[in-house]
C-alpha cells in the first residue's frame, strides 16, 4: 500500500530552562528500497489514501516509538500524534487503542503526552477521550494553537496540558509585524490557563529568541536537530543552547540600555516642555526636538483622562496643531491607568510598554508625567519603532 516500509523516529524537545531534552516526538518516516528515509505526513492529507491504511500506519508507528522508549533516559516524556478523526470510528465505552497500547508497552502512562492534531475535523467525543487520557495518567497538548479560529473554544473544552504553536504562524511571527503581537497574546492566554508553550519549526536564531519572548518552555526544530532514527545523549545540545540563551539575554539587555536612554531623553524632553507650559505656553518659544526624530506628538489631559490640549505634532521638523481629539476621554488606556497608579504619589515619569495605537496605526510608547501639582499629565507619544 505504501512506498516504504514504516518507521518511527524521533525529534527532541529542547527545555528552554536546563537546555537538555526534556522528550521527544515520535513521527511517522517510510524507509524506501534505496534506504532513504521520507515524510509519511503527505499520505494523512491525500484523500486517496484508505483510512484503514493510514490507522495501521498510525499504530505501527505508535508501537515501534513505544518499543524504543525503553531505552530513552527515565525523565523524558514521549508525545505520540492521535488524530481524532478516528475517534468517531470508537464505539461507546470502548478501550482506547492508543491508550491499549501504552498499557502493553510497560511506558509508565505519565511519561506520555497524547498529542491532539487535525482540531478541525475534532469529533464531539473528544473531551471524554481527553478525560480518559487524563485518567490513566497522561498529559495532552494541542498541536497546531493559532491555525483555525476555531481552536479557542477547542482549548477551553480540552483544557489541554501543553500547546504547540502553529509552525507557520509561528515563523511568520517571528519575522515582527502584527502576527507577532497576535502569537504573544495566545502565549500569555496559554499561560494564564496554566499550559506550557512547545514552539516547534525552531530553525533560526531569531526564531528561538521568539520562541524565548513568548515564554516557550521547549522548543522543536533543525536549530537542534532533525527527526532521527536514534535518541540524542540528554545534555547533547546544553552548550549550543547556553550560547544561543546567553546570546538572547546580551540582546535584551541592549534593548533594556536603549529604553533606559529613552527614560533619560524623555525626562529633559518633558523637563523642557514643562518649563514652556510654565512660562506662558508660547507658540513661538515652543521647544524644538530636532535631536529626537521619534517624537510623534504631545498633549495634555486633567488627571480624569479628558484632554485639554491640542495634539501638538512633531512633523518634518516643525510643529502642526491637531485640536481634533480635545475633550476625548483616555482613561481607559493601559498607560493611563498605570500613570494613575504609579506615577501619581512620586510625580516620576511613567513609561508604556509598546501598543499599536488604533487611530494611527503604529507602534508606540506613551510617557507621562503628572504638572501643575498633579492637576494635570502631560503625555508624550513616541514611536516604538524609530527609537
Amino acid at each position: 500500500m505504501f512506498n516504504g516500509r514504516p518507521l518511527a523516529v524521533f525529534q527532541p524537545f529542547i527545555d528552554t530552562a536546563t537546555g537538555r531534552i526534556a522528550g521527544v516526538e515520535a513521527l511517522a518516516r517510510l524507509r524506501g528500497e534505496d534506504g532513504q528515509l521520507r515524510s509519511a505526513g503527505p499520505l494523512f492529507s491525500d484523500p486517496k489514501t484508505p483510512p484503514s491504511a493510514l490507522r495501521r500506519l498510525d499504530r505501527e508507528v505508535r508501537e515501534q516509538a513505544l518499543a524504543r522508549f525503553h531505552d530513552a533516559p527515565p525523565d523524558w516524556f514521549l508525545s505520540l500524534n492521535i488524530s481524532p478523526r478516528w475517534i468517531s470510528r470508537l464505539r461507546p465505552e470502548q478501550a482506547l487503542p492508543s491508550l491499549k497500547q501504552v498499557q502493553r508497552s510497560g511506558i509508565d502512562a505519565q511519561r506520555i503526552v497524547f498529542e491532539i492534531t487535525e482540531l478541525g475535523g475534532a469529533s464531539t467525543r473528544l473531551p471524554g477521550v481527553v478525560e480518559r487520557y487524563r485518567e490513566a495518567g497522561a498529559r495532552v497538548a494541542i498541536d497546531d494553537f493559532g491555525a483555525g479560529y476555531s481552536q479557542l473554544d477547542r482549548v477551553l473544552a480540552l483544557q489541554p496540558d501543553i500547546l504547540k504553536l502553529d509552525m507557520r504562524l509561528f515563523q511568520q511571527a517571528a519575522r515582527g509585524g502584527p502576527s507577532s503581537e497576535i502569537v504573544k497574546a495566545l502565549a500569555q492566554m496559554a499561560e494564564k490557563t496554566g499550559c506550557w508553550i512547545i514552539a516547534e519549526g525552531v530553525e533560526t536564531e531569531a526564531e528561538l529568541d521568539f520562541a524565548l519572548e513568548c515564554g516557550a518552555r521547549y522548543v522543536q526544530g533543525y536549530l537542534f536537530a532533525k527527526a532521527e532514527e536514534h535518541f540524542f545523549a540528554s545534555d547533547a545540545f546544553v552548550k549550543h543552547f547556553a550560547h544561543l540563551r546567553d546570546h538572547y539575554v546580551q540582546q535584551k539587555l541592549a534593548e533594556r540600555a536603549r529604553v533606559m536612554s529613552l527614560r533619560q531623553q524623555l525626562a529633559e524632553l518633558m523637563d523642557s516642555f514643562k518649563d514652556w507650559i510654565e512660562g506662558g505656553s508660547r507658540a513661538d518659544q515652543l521647544p524644538q526636538p530636532h535631536t529626537t526624530p521619534w517624537l510623534l506628538r504631545l498633549y495634555q489631559c486633567d488627571r480624569y483622562g479628558t484632554q485639554l490640549t491640542a495634539n501638538l505634532e512633531w512633523r518634518e521638523h516643525c510643529w502642526h496643531s491637531d485640536t481634533r481629539y480635545v475633550g476625548h476621554n483616555w482613561s481607559w488606556r493601559p498607560y493611563f491607568y498605570q500613570l494613575l497608579a504609579e506615577g501619581w504619589e512620586e510625580r516620576r515619569l511613567i513609561l508604556s510598554s509598546t501598543y499599536r495605537d488604533a487611530t494611527t496605526n503604529q507602534y508606540c510608547l506613551t510617557a507621562g508625567q503628572f504638572i501643575d501639582n498633579g492637576k494635570r499629565l502631560l503625555l508624550i507619544d513616541i514611536d516604538a519603532v524609530g527609537f
